[in-house]
């Protein structure tokens, strides 16, 4: 297969990551130098290899926030300079499209869009990969939220250790682990296993809503319940807590969000109190 990509640039490096389950049913891999990204994926009963080229900005129509936008994010307490870092876009053509760029070592390998309204899609070929992983690269502490703008009200409150899952969560929380080529839903963790092998404690910041503790809970089960530690939102009132990470920045400010993540409960305790 590397003869097929980059052949290791000029310095011939070992650069390509090759995984195949034990049962030879699936298999997937990755170039890791900065200027390649080659990735794709195969079945064994594909008769075709799912392979993709490198993308950017210029390709997918995309150019730096605008006004507006900058105005939609500091309503949300989300700062210029966390945009900027992050690389959050607009789509050229549609000024009111938010653009989050999915990246890996510094390579565009995917975009989801949002509108102001809360519709998303993603572009045609985005690799099923975590939001920001980059910023974990050499990371032993993690914190996973279920949003692009969660992950950016995170740094806001000092953590750049921090990822988004690229879907939303599930409906319910599946009985057993199904295979890895069966895992579909989340072959984004799969995808990014080698981050998480070194990692030693993960906080779970997912929504205070049932599919956001379902995510919680698949997510534990997948990286291991325990070193998984689960943040719980405050009360807004006497009968509501808040939903997310942005809510709590927004209404309480970003040192009152880092307490609340530094607070966290070993997952074995906090799911007891659900």
């Amino acid at each position: 297969i590397s003869v097929l990509s980059c052949k290791g640039g000029k310095l011939k490096e070992r650069s390509l990551s090759f995984h195949i389950i034990p049962d030879c049913e699936f298999a997937m891999w990755r170039c890791f130098r900065a200027k390649c990204g080659w990735a794709g994926r195969v079945f064994a009963k594909d008769s075709n290899l799912h392979g993709y080229g490198q993308m950017t900005e210029e390709s997918l129509g995309l150019e730096p926030l605008g006004p507006k936008l900058i105005a939609y994010f500091k309503e949300r307490q989300i700062s210029e300079k966390t945009l900027s870092r992050n690389a959050v876009r607009q789509m050229s053509e549609s000024k009111e499209i938010i653009a989050f760029t999915y990246k890996q070592n510094g390579l565009l390998v995917g975009c989801k869009f949002r509108t102001m309204e809360k519709r998303f899609w993603q572009v045609k070929g985005t690799e099923k990969m975590l939001y920001g992983i980059d910023d974990i690269n050499h990371a032993s502490e993690v914190i996973i939220v279920e949003g692009e703008i969660d992950k950016l009200s995170l740094e806001e409150a000092g953590f750049q250790n921090c990822v988004s899952v690229p879907g939303g969560a599930p409906g319910k929380v599946s009985k057993d682990l199904p295979p890895i080529e069966k895992d579909t839903a989340y072959q984004y963790l799969w995808n990014c296993k080698e981050y998480f092998d070194k990692v030693v404690r993960i906080i779970l910041a997912t929504d205070n809503d049932p599919p956001g503790r379902a995510l919680a809970d698949e997510l534990a089960k997948h990286l291991g319940q325990e070193r998984c530690w689960q943040v719980h939102w405050p009360k807004k009132d006497d009968t509501n807590c808040f939903k997310d990470a942005n809510e709590v920045l927004k209404y309480m400010g970003a040192d009152t969000l880092k307490r609340i993540v530094e607070n966290a409960e070993p997952y074995t305790i906090a799911h007891y109190r659900y």
